[in-house]
């Protein structure tokens, strides 16, 4: 629980002293609703198959000459896992993590049009359920418990739409695995079973909304020459 704290502060921390380093700064705020398609590496399914909630506040803190820079904070409520529709019930797999999330990315927008970013974020398990069958309880025997925290890497790119409705794409990935896994097919893997490290991944589609961003200013053809 403290390094949870901590790590909170820790970003706190980060975003309030790169506000307090620029004069004239102006924060702002948003919020952002859309879904997840998920799968996870390493359980032996393909597909981003399972959708999920992506909903929660941000603050953007704009910074640089032109302030095409900015540095942003979310927190998220962020539905991860995994499903594998079977023929039957025996051959139907489905895992569904909760997250509250925290990411942190830096972001460069040209012409207040579009947007890209990276960062990382900070998931904080809340709720997990998994159904299998039996059948699957002989095939994946987990080595080590689900973990109850996700760090992951995220590339984001936004494109405005209107006034301050932006669209948002982005992409994360684990860098560290979730849990270990020891396959046992012998179908598949004939000489002897295999491990496998599982990693979150995740494509992210939502809308955002910027309560205090600035219109774009349409300068008259003759004040531009």
């Amino acid at each position: 629980m403290i390094k949870r704290v901590a790590s909170v502060l820790f970003l706190l921390i980060m975003i309030l002293f790169c506000a307090s380093a620029v004069k004239a700064q102006r924060i702002l705020g948003a919020v952002s609703i859309g879904m997840n398609l998920t799968q996870v590496d390493g359980d032996e399914f393909f597909g981003f198959n399972k959708f999920g909630l992506n909903v929660g506040p941000m603050v953007i803190v704009p910074f640089g000459k032109n302030q095409n820079w900015s540095v942003s904070m979310e927190l998220l409520y962020s539905q991860k896992g995994s499903i594998h529709n079977g023929s039957t019930d025996s051959t139907t797999f489905r895992l569904q993590q909760d997250y509250a999330e925290i990411p942190v990315l830096i972001h460069f927008t040209d012409k207040k049009l579009i947007s890209g970013g990276v960062g990382f974020s900070y998931g904080q398990l809340v709720n997990y359920k998994e159904t299998k069958n039996n059948v699957f309880d002989s095939l994946f025997q987990y080595q080590t418990g689900l973990a109850n925290n996700d760090i992951s890497v995220i590339a984001d790119l936004q494109i405005r739409l209107w006034s301050k409705l932006w669209a948002n794409v982005r992409y994360q990935y684990s860098v560290r695995s979730n849990r270990t896994v020891m396959v046992v097919d012998p179908n598949v893997y004939p000489r002897s079973p295999v491990y496998r490290d599982q990693y979150n991944n995740v494509i992210t589609v939502r809308l955002t909304w910027v309560f205090n961003q600035p219109k774009i200013v349409k300068i008259p053809k003759q004040q531009a020459e």
